[in-house]
């Protein structure tokens, strides 16, 4: 349907109306945002009014195992440049999250969606995104997750034909063979810390050879491509060779490729680098991600990371030794219930730290970090932690429902 005439038939407007009387009956009764339950039932209403609420709309998908949320963030931040920006910026990133999302942005001129790995295919198919980003595929969720290949062919065959620019990171081997089936595809080298994922050729199932920053498998020749977009230490080049100072108030490496990424993302919509990256500082934490909190007269420094690859980039980033750490694992249905992945994380990096292990499965951490030789005190929750931390700020890095808790707790 062209122009700005009404895409909603009656019934997609009744579906609309109910989902969001359900939502708001949802959060009075103190159950969340009520996002999820709201578009469940307008989805139940209309099946197609994920389809209908995107056809007057430039939509623009974000997908990884890591950085979506923050990243959709960034992209929505700067495309307010050019427009009104519809979001799903707390994270339901399924389908009935993101239906929601776009049924409460009635003015907008584009929908910035970050989207589960697993629902991207079906999503780009009733949404028709303009632009796709690929940041990142990790090992996460082992126990309900495809494993990491089996989700890049899905990506691939979803995406082969898709009219969207995609925008992916050339540094990925298994984002790389997702998008090389789209026609429309722009390279960012946003730097690739994890790899243990990325050893076999995803086309032919090779050794991949990595020296230095490039990567080729030697034996089919699937290689690195060129990138039009790098981040550059702390800047971001452009196609044209300009190098762009990234300012952001979000801290560590992973975010500045982000902003490279989101960079890269809002100049297919016009938006300038310069413009889109003094837009970025503006954000200071992202669904209380990075927030410093008080809490029992102590600063707290709220961390979230979900899998080994995330774990790897928030090591990288929390304030040197003797900095105490609090670490937090759950094993709920939202974290995936196999705690296995805990084996895949460097724990040695935390070495002079002192650490301290709560969540429901501390026991589980607590080996993984005996093995390691780290010294650590388990505690029964984070009030304990916290009166028995030395002085100073405290890192605290807990994985998803565990960072869920953590932010009821300290009251963020």
């Amino acid at each position: 349907m062209a122009g700005n005439s009404d895409p909603l038939t009656p019934r997609a407007k009744i579906a609309v109306t109910a989902g969001k009387a359900v939502a708001a009956a949802s959060r009075a009764a103190g159950r969340g945002s009520g996002s999820v339950i709201g578009g469940r039932v307008a989805l139940k209403l209309d099946p197609d009014l994920l389809a209908r609420l995107a056809q007057n709309l430039d939509v623009i998908l974000v997908s990884a195992t890591n950085g979506k949320t923050t990243t959709t963030r960034l992209i929505a931040e700067a495309l307010g440049a050019a427009g009104p920006v519809v979001s799903n910026a707390l994270g339901a990133n399924m389908p009935a999250g993101i239906t929601s999302a776009l049924a409460g942005g009635s003015d907008a001129k584009y929908a910035v969606i970050e989207v589960d790995e697993k629902y991207l295919a079906g999503v780009a198919r009733d949404t028709a995104p303009k632009c796709i980003a690929l940041l990142n595929l990790s090992r996460d969720q082992l126990d309900r997750a495809a494993e990491t290949r089996m989700l890049a062919e899905n990506w691939r065959e979803g995406l082969a034909g898709s009219k969207a620019v995609v925008i992916a990171n050339a540094d990925d081997p298994l984002v790389v063979w997702a998008a090389s089936s789209s026609p429309n595809v722009i390279w960012v080298a946003a730097g690739q810390m994890w790899k243990d994922d990325a050893w076999s050729c995803p086309s032919c199932g090779g050794v991949m050879q990595r020296p230095g920053d490039d990567w080729f498998c030697g034996e089919c020749g699937f290689r690195r491509p060129t990138p039009s977009w790098a981040l550059s230490g702390d800047h971001v080049l452009d196609p044209h060779g300009s190098a762009w100072p990234i300012h952001l108030q979000l801290p560590g490496r992973a975010n500045k490729a982000n902003a490279a990424s989101s960079a890269a993302v809002v100049a297919v919509f016009g938006v300038p680098p310069q413009v889109a990256l003094e837009r970025m500082y503006q954000v200071q934490a992202v669904a209380g991600r990075y927030d410093v909190v008080q809490f029992m007269q102590r600063d707290l420094r709220l961390l979230l990371a979900k899998n080994p690859a995330g774990w790897l980039e928030t090591f990288s980033l929390i304030d040197p030794p003797p900095t105490p750490v609090i670490l937090s694992v759950n094993a709920r249905g939202a974290d995936g219930t196999d705690t296995s992945w805990l084996w895949d994380v460097d724990y040695t990096r935390l070495t002079g730290h002192p650490i301290f292990v709560v969540g429901d499965r501390k026991l589980d951490l607590a080996v993984r970090l005996e093995v390691a030789n780290q010294h650590f005190q388990v505690c029964e929750n984070v009030d304990q932690a916290v009166q028995l931390a030395p002085p100073g700020r405290i890192e605290v890095i807990a994985n998803y429902t565990a960072f869920q808790d953590l932010r009821r707790r300290v009251g963020n």
